[in-house]
Order: structure tokens, then C-alpha cells, then sequence
């Protein structure tokens, strides 16, 4: 079986075709900046070859068609006919309450998917142009399936997602929290227990998603019961443009003595903060990291600012579980920077945490425990795919309808 997994952005369309015989990808590619004069699409197939097209792309529907040409015509062919893809799988970012597990596409669906477009009102419109792009250009009998980023934290009890506003937003305008990431913390947990060949029924575990944007979540028995995203992507660690959790007067207070409108605020909070806003140079790790180390007293800040936020959170959250067995990194920063790894690792002994500097430094990029064999609690390093887990839901539910 062969499933396209899709990741629909507000001007962007990322895919990956697996082969789920093997689970390997056989091309993946993202169509970029579409709905401008310098969109194009880049493709790379299984065997090396790299491809990169001009391509006016005024929707994701002619992003869409260009996608399935790449994928069937020319040097970067990799199927021979459309009817070799048995399904697709798309990435949703918000499924509101209404979800808590992926599920076939019907009219039904993309109606409540387009129905808390203003719950996020960048990726949900675009997620339908992906669905309907899909519809179009292949044929009805393709079954499409959506995996919702915000599944796995629908476990989450009241007292972790509610806020303390009148109970009337809650009920008018769905106020809450939601949290994101949620396909990556579920593919971790599973991957532990697969790791480990533990039960994951009985272990508590905090999973540690940290890249340009960053959450972190409290898994007890396998089911998510607290995380620091909330509302919106916008809410908890520091991020790359992302300001992460402030006191919301300082939001009442900027907006007034700087007289900026609703919409102005949103965009210094979620693209002008963070890393980006404190170094006032970058919004990469690599970068300002780099700027900490030449001397940087903003760099500086910032590095150990998001540090400080990962150890506070899974102090945290290991009392909210009562205990805590694992911690898992996961993501860009997380898979690749050893220094973050050892200084969230480092004075937890108390706590039941050592970390094993050399494990630490030896398994950078790769995937493995990194923990002292004396520890307590363990400390792993798990790459994360999402792709790959879309697509496995994608097939179990192909697989069901067909029985």
C-alpha cells in the first residue's frame, strides 16, 4: 500500500508517499509561497535526485496537480499511475473538541473542520483547499483520512484545560486549551514503549517537542493529561518568533502605550517575539546559539531563558503525574543540541534524573537513552515522524474499511 501524507500550510503543501510494506518514503517534496509570484515545488525521490520548479501557483489545487505530475511524469517519476496511491493522510492542525482520533473524510468532517477555521484561521481553510485539491484531482474511490494535531491531548481533564475566564466563552466561543504537537508526542510514547518494551499503561512520561515551535507534554498511562500549548500554538516554552507564555497585561499594556490594533499585537506576539525578538538577529537555535557563545547578552538570555522554561515544566508535570519515569527530546533542538540536553538534565539528581554527558554527546542526532545507568529517571533522545504516523493511522483505517 502506498499512502501521500499531506501537511497543508496557509501557503505552502509538504508530501510524503511511503510505501507501507517497508514504511520508507519513496519522495517527498513541498510545494512553497503558493498564491505568489515565487512559488515553485521541490522534489526528492528515494535514489538522491533533487528537483526544484518554478511554478505559479495561485491555490492549493494547482499545487496539488503539480504535485501529482512530479510524482508521475519526468525524471522525478516515481509511480507509473495514480491508482498505485491507495489513500491519503492529512495533517489537521485544529480539531477543536470534535476529535479525538483520526477519521475518514465525509462532508460532515470538512464541515467541522472548516467550523473552527477561526480557532486556527492560517491552517484549517488551507487544510480544506488540500482536501478538496485532493477530491479533484483524484478519484472518488481514494480514501482521504485527516489526523488531528489536537487529538492526543483531548484526554486532557477539565482542570488542565480550562481557563479561568466566565464559563460563558467556554461555552460560546470554545475558549480553552487544546494544545498542538500532538501526532509528534503520541509518536514518541509510542516509540518508547516499542524502545523499551515497557507497558506504557503504566508509565509516566514527559515528552519534550522542541524546534522552531515547541511544546511539552505530560503523558500518564499513554493518554495526555497536561501540555503547554494552549489556546493557540502561541502559549507556553519561548519559540523561534513565538513569545511563549506572558502575563496578559503586558499584552494590555503594549497594545495601549504603542497603540497597536488587535491584529498588530497577534503578529508581534507570534512573529516578532521569541528567539527572534530577544536577540533582535535571529529566530534560528543554531544561530543563537552561536551569538551566546560570541557574547551576545540577549542571545544569552534567550538560550538559557528556554531551558530554564523545559526543566521548570518537567518539575511540573512530574507533580501533576505523581512521579515520572521518562523524559524524551524530541524535535529539531532537541535531537540535535546535546548542550540544551545537559543543561535541563543537569541538577536533577535530586530530583532522580542524571544524565550520562558522554551518552549524551555520542547519541546527538541519532535516537537512544542518554540517562546515567544509576538514574532513576530515564532521559532519551527519539526522532520524531509525524508523516510516518499519519500514514500508519491512514492504513488502519483504510484496512478497516475494506474488511
Amino acid at each position: 500500500m502506498k499512502i501521500l501524507v499531506i501537511n497543508a500550510g496557509s501557503s505552502s503543501l509538504k508530501y510524503q508517499l511511503i510505501d507501507m510494506t517497508t514504511e520508507g518514503v519513496i519522495a517527498k517534496g513541498n510545494c512553497e509561497r503558493i498564491g505568489t509570484p515565487e512559488s515553485s515545488i521541490t522534489h526528492n525521490t528515494a535514489d538522491g535526485k533533487k528537483f526544484k520548479y518554478d511554478v505559479y501557483f495561485p491555490t492549493h489545487t494547482e499545487a496539488f496537480e503539480k504535485l501529482v505530475e512530479v510524482l508521475t511524469t519526468g525524471e522525478g517519476k516515481v509511480v507509473d499511475d495514480l491508482s498505485e496511491i491507495s489513500a491519503v493522510g492529512h495533517r489537521i492542525v485544529q480539531g477543536g473538541k470534535y476529535f479525538s482520533e483520526s477519521v475518514l473524510v465525509t462532508d460532515e468532517v470538512k464541515k467541522i473542520i472548516s467550523s473552527i477555521s477561526d480557532l486556527a484561521p492560517l491552517h484549517n481553510p488551507a487544510h480544506i483547499q488540500a482536501i478538496e485539491a485532493c477530491q479533484k484531482v483524484l478519484d472518488k474511490s481514494v480514501p482521504q483520512i485527516v489526523v488531528f494535531d489536537t487529538a492526543f491531548h483531548q484526554t486532557m481533564p477539565p482542570k488542565a484545560y480550562m481557563y479561568a475566564l466566565p464559563y460563558e466563552y467556554y461555552e460560546k466561543y470554545q475558549i480553552r486549551k487544546y494544545g498542538f504537537h500532538g501526532t509528534s508526542h503520541r509518536f514518541v510514547t509510542a516509540r518508547y514503549a516499542e524502545l523499551t518494551g515497557s507497558d506504557i499503561t503504566t508509565k509516566k512520561i514527559v515528552t519534550c517537542h522542541l524546534g522552531n515551535g515547541s511544546s511539552i507534554s505530560a503523558v500518564d498511562g499513554g493518554k495526555c493529561v497536561d501540555t503547554t500549548m494552549g489556546f493557540t500554538p502561541l502559549d507556553g516554552l519561548i519559540m523561534g518568533t513565538r513569545s511563549g507564555a506572558v502575563d496578559p497585561s503586558v499584552v494590555l499594556y503594549i497594545m495601549k502605550n504603542q497603540n497597536l490594533t488587535p491584529d498588530e499585537m497577534n503578529d508581534l506576539l507570534n512573529k516578532k517575539s521569541g528567539f527572534l525578538g530577544l536577540s533582535g538577529t535571529t529566530s534560528d537555535s543554531r544561530d543563537l546559539i552561536k551569538a551566546a557563545d560570541e557574547g551576545s547578552v540577549p542571545a544569552q538570555i534567550a538560550v538559557r531563558m528556554l531551558r530554564y522554561q523545559i526543566k521548570k515544566y518537567i518539575g511540573a508535570f512530574a507533580a501533576a503525574m505523581g512521579g515520572l519515569d521518562a523524559v524524551v527530546f524530541t524535535g529539531g533542538i532537541g535531537e540535535n543540541s546535546d548542550s540544551l540536553r545537559e543543561e535541563v538534565c543537569t541538577d536533577m539528581e535530586f530530583f532522580g534524573l542524571k544524565i550520562d554527558l558522554d551518552k549524551n554527546q555520542k547519541l546527538n542526532r541519532g535516537e537512544g537513552k542518554i540517562s546515567a545507568d544509576d538514574s532513576k529517571i530515564e532521559a532519551w533522545i527519539i526522532p520524531t515522524n509525524e508523516e510516518l504516523l499519519i500514514a500508519r493511522d491512514t492504513k488502519k483505517i483504510v484496512e478497516g474499511l475494506n474488511k
